[in-house]
């Protein structure tokens, strides 16, 4: 009986000791949100590592988490511990981030297998359809994404900001990278054919 008593008081203390700490952090104190990161970032990663099966992507949805948290820590009411309100961010953001990730993949596809679904199919030089199509591949992502959702399949900016989470400003300059690269990547093969 001695043994519980004990237990008890001693998470009773861990308990105390967390909710100071959380008063810290709420009060700005940085040394507070260093020490709440330092106690609880392990267990975060492992929960958003068995979430998302991606070591890079768990990393960020534990980023992700520290920073919502602690934007957020003023919502904290201490009705659970610290440990299960932050599990409960994480496990949320992860599980939103997974779906936004599956919208974007279900809507991507090769460009070949976008060109064969045409229904009027239009003969083209092969040399010209594979040096645009290794052009658009060498595209950084988010301009590869925005280009071909706007140019290739003609969604509207506010579509596509919808769909990948940003604004409509951002897919604009997204696709003004796209073609401007695209424009210097073809260009060697543009002056041979104007030969």
């Amino acid at each position: 009986m001695e043994a519980e008593g004990t237990l008890s008081l001693g998470r009773a203390s861990l308990l105390a000791a967390q909710r100071t700490l959380v008063e810290r952090a709420r009060d700005g104190d940085a040394s507070a949100h260093r020490l709440l990161y330092e106690t609880h970032v392990d267990r975060i990663f492992r929960l958003t590592f068995r979430l998302t099966g991606n070591e890079q992507l768990a990393r960020e949805m534990t980023q992700d988490t520290f920073v919502r948290a602690f934007a957020n820590i003023g919502g904290f009411r201490g009705d659970a511990s610290f440990a299960t309100w932050l599990h409960t961010v994480a496990v949320s953001i992860t599980l939103n981030e997974l779906k936004r990730l599956k919208r974007v993949n279900a809507r991507q596809v090769p460009l070949e297998d976008a060109v064969l679904v045409t229904s009027d199919p239009q003969v083209s030089d092969p040399v010209l359809r594979e040096r645009i199509a290794d052009a658009v591949a060498d595209l950084p992502s988010g301009c590869r994404t925005v280009f071909l959702m706007h140019d290739a399949e003609g969604y509207t900016h506010e579509e596509i900001a919808e769909a990948l989470g940003v604004t409509a400003g951002t897919s604009k300059g997204q696709l003004s990278r796209a073609r401007s690269k695209l424009r210097v990547a073809l260009a060697d093969f543009a002056r041979e054919w104007i030969a």
